[in-house]
């Protein structure tokens, strides 16, 4: 119950009990996952509202791409699929760097081991400054990420299944 993310009333949520036989290696892998995945999220959820927003009024991609958002990646013009994804190749391969053991000295039976000196999602990239020193501080700081990461999984969720049941952007359901 001390961990962040764990808040009252529900304390440590893990109610399928991934956690009660986990030692803190494998503690942290759940995480980092989760903070990941929380992040990806965020932006998920900012790339489908954004960009049904500014559909068909943009000078990117000549204004081509339209739809709702969960068809608009395979619109983007050959190319430039490419440059997202070696951008997301290149920072996954930063954060393996930074926080996982190389698996030449680790051993076979622990693979995907993070650095004792990792805290889960950091991987040292605040350019604006906002990492509090105080550890209380941060602690809330963190507490807020995942719970924010949490919501914008579920969203994201939510809106990947409402498109695909009807094929209408997410912004139309709140103009019609």
């Amino acid at each position: 119950d001390d961990l962040p993310g764990a808040l009252a009333p529900v304390g440590f949520f893990d109610p399928l009990g991934f956690a009660a036989d986990a030692d803190e290696a494998t503690l942290k892998k759940y995480r980092e996952a989760e903070v990941t995945h929380g992040r990806v999220a965020m932006l998920a959820v900012i790339g489908f509202l954004v960009g049904e927003a500014v559909e068909g009024s943009t000078p990117l991609f000549d204004a081509q791409i339209t739809g709702p958002a969960i068809s608009h990646f395979p619109q983007i013009p050959v190319g430039w699929d490419l440059i997202v994804v070696a951008a997301i190749g290149a920072a996954e391969l930063q954060r393996a760097l930074t926080g996982w053991v190389s698996p030449k000295d680790s051993s076979f039976d622990q693979p995907g081991l993070l650095r004792e000196d990792y805290y889960p999602g950091d991987i040292g990239f605040d350019p604006l400054g906002l990492k509090p020193e105080d550890p209380e501080e941060l602690n809330l700081m963190i507490t807020k990420e995942l719970q924010n990461g949490r919501l914008a999984m579920l969203a994201a969720a939510g809106f990947l299944a409402q498109e695909a049941v009807d094929g209408k952007g997410i912004l139309e359901h709140f103009s019609s």
